[in-house]
């Protein structure tokens, strides 16, 4: 096994946060889950078995500069860019103290102002266009920034992709376009998707370079977004980068997949989970010993039991406040 953070300047200490930010976004998962079937949150779209794409590529970036516009699976992103498990059960059980939208919006649609976390909207890949116009802006302004967007490869084969990538290959923009293919469009196999083998092939019709990468290597997802950002900072306009995860659950808990997916290919996918293969990379290289990875472990389920239990006991929004935020006051 090479040791590839080294070369990429990747101090043992970011290692283990880019670890420990990976490990909150699974656990967070998990327990929406538990609070799903025991009907306490009416509603969860996963991150598990795509955060090492997101871990990874938001560490590449400057948290103080860059914009993001994640899509409604990127718990591992907004978690980087500052979110809290508490802002995170805040929204999954709708309270008024939701930072995303007060307890309007469904999970997933992530917005935080302050963390320059731009909200999305349900119709799938409208985060596009906007990750552009807020790079042209920051072009048109000197602003030293870039922003990044994320979308399934099932988004890419919307309008909105084709026409905010065209528009960011011709204007040459500061944007980093990152595809997290993990194979389904809800329910439909990517070989139903795509005429070419890759999304990333797409990106010479838009005059970007286009990269395909291993999603479940946190590391090698680092290395491909570092570089397009300093691209993209140097003023040689976008990327698109196509990253290759698993979903390791149904596309929501209001999907059955066994209808969809053989089981052995579920198996299958469970084996190339990031979170055991990064263990393994971490230990073999002595930034993690099995003491420290319990240590942590417990660190991060107390995080997450705090904020449950805030989320849960936290008041709803008042019915009198039904139009606040909805028309100029």
């Amino acid at each position: 096994m090479e040791n590839r953070h080294k070369e990429l300047g990747l101090s043992n200490e970011k290692l283990l946060e880019m670890y420990k930010t990976m490990l909150l976004a699974r656990r967070i998962d998990e327990r929406m889950w538990l609070l799903n079937r025991s009907g306490k949150i009416p509603f969860v779209i996963s991150c598990q078995g795509q955060e090492a794409a997101q871990v990874g590529a938001a560490f590449a970036l400057n948290q103080e500069k860059d914009y993001v516009l994640p899509y409604y699976r990127d718990v591992g992103v907004v978690l980087a860019f500052g979110m809290t498990a508490q802002d995170l059960m805040l929204s999954a059980f709708a309270k008024a103290e939701d930072p995303n939208s007060a307890g309007r919006q469904m999970p997933g649609h992530f917005s935080k102002k302050s963390c320059r976390i731009v909200t999305g909207s349900s119709p799938v890949t409208t985060q596009v266009p906007h990750a552009v116009g807020i790079a042209l802006a920051g072009k048109m302004e000197g602003k030293d920034l870039v922003t990044f967007v994320t979308f399934g490869e099932g988004s890419s084969n919307q309008g909105d992709f084709h026409e905010g990538a065209n528009f960011a290959g011709v204007h040459k923009l500061p944007v980093i376009l990152m595809c997290e293919n993990n194979q389904y469009a809800i329910s439909v196999p990517v070989e139903k998707q795509l005429g070419c083998s890759k999304v990333s092939d797409r990106a010479i019709g838009y005059g970007m370079p286009g990269f395909t990468v291993d999603g479940n290597d946190p590391i090698a997802v680092y290395k491909v977004v570092k570089e397009a950002a300093d691209r993209a900072r140097r003023g040689e306009g976008p990327t698109l980068i196509e990253t290759l995860v698993q979903r390791l659950t149904p596309h929501s808990s209001d999907d059955d997949d066994r209808v969809y997916r053989a089981q052995d290919e579920i198996i299958e996918a469970k084996t190339k989970d990031p979170i055991p293969t990064f263990v393994e990379y971490l230990k073999h290289f002595g930034v993690l010993t099995d003491e420290t990875e319990q240590e942590i472990n417990n660190e991060i389920m107390k995080i997450v039991n705090e904020a449950t239990d805030y989320a849960e006991n936290a008041p709803y929004a008042a019915p009198e406040d039904a139009l606040k935020y909805v028309y100029g006051e």
